[in-house]
């Protein structure tokens, strides 16, 4: 696989492997703001029971937070929908041999797909001290989305992780399509 494209087979060995290993959280629907404090809370809890040493539990924290808001931000999901079908955000946190993997996925315009993609193979390629560039350059534009964002989450997740973002789009009808996230999070 290379980075940066998730294939649906891949897709499937991901939920597979996680599945097989030590799932720490899963979840499946609407996402609310209180929703996100409880998977907040859970997570926290679960890495003071697993005993994590301090620098893992913020990095877990911390690319799980961004995870989460962007998902929240940019879920295209309409709750009204009575497609019983319709995907749904998805979060899913495990534990596996040498940290933690974070999968996260939502449906986004299909018009979006191109410029995601660019924006995060662009990210994938730049080093360490050109991506603490770019988001001290970002955090200091200033400009924010019409959906409140300003383009730092998935820099601060490529920072925080130290490694490259994993992704994929699979369509889902004429306007729509399921973005996938995965991110390791390695000691």
């Amino acid at each position: 696989m290379k980075h940066g494209k998730l294939d649906k087979d891949y897709l499937f060995e991901v939920y597979e492997d996680l599945d097989k290993r030590n799932v720490v959280l899963s979840f499946r629907g609407d996402l609310t703001g209180d929703l996100l404090t409880g998977i907040l809370h859970i997570i926290e809890q679960k890495l003071d029971r697993y005993n994590e040493p301090n620098p893992i539990k913020r990095k877990v924290f911390n690319v799980l937070v961004e995870c989460l808001q962007n998902l929240y931000l940019h879920n295209e999901i309409d709750s009204e929908s009575e497609d019983p079908d319709k995907p749904s955000v998805i979060v899913m946190v495990s534990k596996c041999d040498r940290g933690y993997n974070i999968l996260t996925g939502n449906l986004i315009p299909k018009e979006n797909v191109k410029s995601l993609s660019e924006r995060l193979t662009e990210i994938n390629k730049l080093s360490r001290d050109e991506l603490k560039e770019l988001y001290l350059q970002t955090l200091s534009d200033g400009k924010r989305s019409s959906k409140g964002g300003s383009g730092l989450g998935f820099l601060e997740i490529a920072r925080k992780s130290k490694r490259k973002l994993e992704f994929g789009f699979a369509p889902y009808n004429k306007e729509s399509s399921f973005f996938s996230l995965n991110v390791k999070i390695t000691q």
